[in-house]
């Protein structure tokens, strides 16, 4: 960030109204993403951003306002313009008494071994276009591609009682595939989806197995093109991490936002089915479900040291032995709905108000091993991968789909099969969980774009998770 945090301070205590409570969210942005496609060299795409998001609560009500001008006379503007809309908003609250989060001291910072620069960028798009000839190798492929996507983050909360948060994150989102053609059809297999996203530098490739993935991409493509159809029934289903994650953000996740329960999102991404009263008897799973909101885990996508309103963060149980214990909000909506929550008021970026986001949320491991999930299933389907989500406005019923599905007989892994797909209701489906991969199979995962909220919002999301099996599921093939 161009502007030091001294100075942004000098500017802020300069011209902010010493009778109101407020706060100044300060992000700078970089971002860097180059690419090969079908062995060509796509142009380098980077984009800068800096501005800040002024917040003010007062009479009766709380205003925004967001200013690329840091200077001392261009947040003076802002602190106006909040001020004014906190009246106006005041006028129509609900709430008699606004509330404005107020930050804690703090520093956070994404654990970096090799940074994005240690590479030249010369060096980075030669080893990609290397891979983008082993994806392209073979007259049945018809399309490839590989690509990495860098963010680098530096935010400051800053509040009128003194508490500053400072964090500074680096994203890397790694992405392939390879899509092949045969007899009229055609199948795609990638790299996790844009699943195998971490924090971190150039060490991140290396531990998510990104150089050597290539050839298996490809191999798989056109394996699944050749594959018949995934057979219905109604049977045992065990889902891969890259596609449990999927699970956990849309059938958990999103049901448990608060500010949705609350009905915030009705007008645009729906609600819940969950409600306020469900929280601590609720069987939202089977005794083996065990979900965790984490932000604490090293190399996660969503892992800070405090929210964006600067509260700090902690591991909290959120499903424990399969029953629900709290919601996902933070402090304004723990305020409105007298609940616990979470710290995970987060927003995009500075000219975005914070909102209830899904963070690192994490389903632990159990005991068994991948051969002892599927060592138990006389028939059934394995799947890995999402590639296509469809849920109701309440979050309840779902229809997922996947790359890659193989036939469970026997308690082994046989047949490939393409277009494996399966419906269910949230609750009837976590309930039907019963069997929980150990550690082993579990995979640090997640999603750089997560949508909610008006004007909408893309956050980035962390999940955690192990293999997972579930009974009587749903299944069904592409024909």
């Amino acid at each position: 960030m161009p502007l030091s945090l001294e100075t942004l301070r000098d500017h802020v205590c300069g011209v902010a109204p010493t009778s109101v409570e407020w706060t100044v969210r300060a992000v700078a942005r970089r971002d860097e993403t180059i690419a090969v496609r079908r062995n060509a060299v796509e142009p380098v795409r980077s984009d800068e951003d800096e501005g800040a998001l002024v917040s003010v609560a007062a009479r009766g009500g709380v205003g925004f306002a967001g200013t690329v001008d840091l200077s001392r006379d261009g947040l003076g503007r802002a602190f106006a313009a909040a001020a004014d809309w906190a009246c106006r908003a005041g006028r129509l609250s609900l709430d008699p008494a606004p509330y404005l989060p107020q930050p804690v001291d703090g520093r956070y910072e994404s654990p970096v071994h090799r940074t994005w620069q240690s590479e030249s960028m010369g060096d980075k798009l030669m080893r990609l276009e290397g891979m983008s000839r082993i994806l392209g190798t073979g007259e049945d492929i018809v399309d490839w591609g590989v690509s990495l996507w860098r963010t680098e983050i530096e935010s400051f909360v800053i509040g009128s009682r003194g508490g500053t948060s400072r964090q500074r994150f680096d994203y890397l989102v790694p992405m392939m595939s390879a899509t092949a053609s045969w007899r009229g059809e055609s199948q795609t297999r990638t790299f996790g989806g844009h699943a195998r996203v971490r924090q971190g530098g150039l060490e991140v490739l290396t531990e998510v197995g990104f150089w050597d993935a290539a050839a298996g991409i490809r191999e798989r493509a056109r394996e699944l093109v050749r594959a018949p159809n995934c057979p219905s029934a109604a049977t045992s289903v065990v889902l891969a991490p890259d596609q449990m994650i999927l699970q956990i953000h849309e059938s958990i996740g999103h049901p448990l936002e608060l500010d949705r329960i609350l009905g915030d999102e009705r007008n645009y991404a729906g609600s819940s089915f969950v409600t306020p009263d469900m929280f601590g008897t609720y069987r939202y799973g089977s005794e083996y479900l065990n979900i965790d909101f984490d932000p604490t885990v090293a190399g996660e996508l969503a892992t800070y040291g405090f929210d964006d309103d600067g509260q700090p963060a902690e591991r909290t149980a959120i499903i424990r032995d399969g029953i629900l214990l709290r919601p996902l909000g933070g402090r304004r909506s723990q305020r409105r709905a007298a609940m616990s929550g979470v710290a995970n008021s987060r927003a995009a970026s500075w000219n975005r108000p914070t909102i209830d986001r899904i963070a690192n949320l994490n389903l632990a491991p159990g005991s068994a091993s991948l051969d002892d999930l599927i060592g138990g299933i006389e028939s059934g389907i394995y799947m890995e991968t999402n590639r296509s989500w469809s849920i109701d406005d309440a979050r309840n019923k779902f229809q997922f789909g996947c790359e890659l599905g193989r036939v469970i007989r026997d308690g082994v892994l046989a047949e490939v099969v393409k277009n494996p797909n399966y419906r269910g209701i949230s609750s009837t489906f976590w309930r039907s969980l019963d069997g929980v991969g150990a550690g082993s199979t579990v995979r640090v995962l997640g999603t750089p774009f997560c949508g909610k909220g008006e004007p909408n919002q893309i956050i980035r999301v962390g999940h955690a998770s192990p293999a997972c099996r579930f009974r009587d599921v749903d299944v069904f093939g592409g024909e």
